[in-house]
């Protein structure tokens, strides 16, 4: 494929979902009722989502949630976690659950009763979507914050 200098000099942000305009987050819905199969055609989804279909065809190429963009499969987390005791293997739980294997761990010592924790993880057999994922490491009572650091190889 012959990218043209316009395609190569486009620059991607990632962006909160709260501030993406309303025609955006329905694309991204419509999008997904498509690829689970809740919508058989383009029309049934942007109905079902009360989008035009000239703003789906408008944003379809140009919005994407975080995770199909995550190409290289590997990503790096960020804890900021309570020392409490079986923390970590808690934590490696649910990277081993999800089908995550971890490439490396970064732990400081913990200060206060609360410590940093740095994971990298290939995500290349992952079973579950990103934003699952991270919903799963906050539900737990001793995660103060997670983010991700940085995706890609």
């Amino acid at each position: 494929m012959n990218l043209g200098k316009r395609e190569v000099d486009r620059k991607f942000y990632l962006v909160r979902e709260d501030v993406l305009p309303e025609a955006m987050r329905k694309t991204l819905e419509a999008k997904a009722l498509i690829e689970k199969g809740s919508a058989e055609s383009i029309w049934e989804a942007v109905q079902q989502v009360d989008l035009s279909r000239s703003a789906y065809y408008k944003y379809k190429d140009t919005v994407f949630p975080f995770h199909t963009v995550v190409k290289e499969k590997i990503i790096s987390l960020f804890f900021f976690l309570e020392d409490t005791p079986g923390a970590l293997s808690k934590l490696l739980k649910i990277v081993a659950s999800s089908h995550c294997n971890v490439l490396t761990i970064h732990q400081t010592i913990p200060i206060q009763g609360r410590a940093n924790v740095t994971l990298s993880l290939d995500v290349t057999q992952m079973n579950i979507d990103m934003d699952e994922l991270l919903a799963k490491f906050r539900r737990l009572e001793f995660v103060a914050k997670v983010d991700v650091l940085s995706s890609g190889a």
